[in-house]
C-alpha cells in the first residue's frame, strides 16, 4: 500500500463524487457531494481530501480545522477534527479509516493541536467500535443526535 491524501481539484472532482459507502451504511454518513459543498461554504475550515492507495481513490475524508464549537457559549472552545470519514464500498477492512484518522490526526498536530474530535451516530450498526478501537473516549456530549469523542494527540 503506497497511502496518501491528494486534495480534490477539478481533475479528480467526478473521483472524490464516485466515492460511495456500503449501502448499509449511507444512513451514517453524507454522501461525498454534501461534504464538498459544505466545503465550498465553509472554505476557512473545512479541509477535503480524497484518500488514495497508490493511483486508486479508496475514500474521501474531511476534516474541520479550529473551529468554534457550536455547544460552548462563550465562543472560547476551539476544536478540530473528522468531520466526514467515507471509505468505498469494497475497500473497508483494510486500514483505510485508520490511515485516514492518523492523517487528520498528524494535520492537527502540524497546527499545533492537542486534541481530535470526532461524532458518530450511535447505535449497533454505528462506527463507535471503529473509533474506540483508536483510542477515542466518550466527552459526554452529543452534537445533534450524534456521540462526541475525542482522542488526545499529546
Amino acid at each position: 500500500m503506497t497511502l496518501r491524501l491528494e486534495t480534490i481539484t477539478p481533475a479528480t472532482l467526478d473521483t472524490a463524487l464516485a466515492i460511495r459507502v456500503r449501502s448499509d451504511q449511507e444512513h451514517l454518513v453524507a454522501p461525498v457531494v454534501k461534504s464538498l459543498a459544505e466545503a465550498y461554504v465553509h472554505q476557512e475550515t473545512a479541509w477535503p481530501r480524497l484518500i488514495m492507495d497508490g493511483d486508486k481513490a479508496v475514500g474521501f475524508l474531511m476534516a474541520f480545522l479550529d473551529i468554534h464549537w457550536d455547544e460552548d457559549p462563550n465562543g472560547t472552545d476551539i476544536r478540530s477534527g473528522l468531520w466526514r470519514l467515507n471509505i468505498a464500498e469494497g475497500e473497508q477492512g483494510r486500514g483505510y479509516g485508520r490511515f485516514a484518522v492518523e492523517a487528520v490526526a498528524d494535520e492537527i498536530r502540524r497546527r499545533g493541536g492537542k486534541s481530535l474530535y470526532v461524532t458518530w451516530h450511535p447505535g449497533p450498526d454505528g462506527p463507535e467500535g471503529f473509533y474506540r478501537g483508536l483510542g477515542f473516549e466518550l466527552t459526554g456530549e452529543t452534537s445533534g443526535d450524534q456521540t462526541v469523542g475525542v482522542l488526545a494527540l499529546g
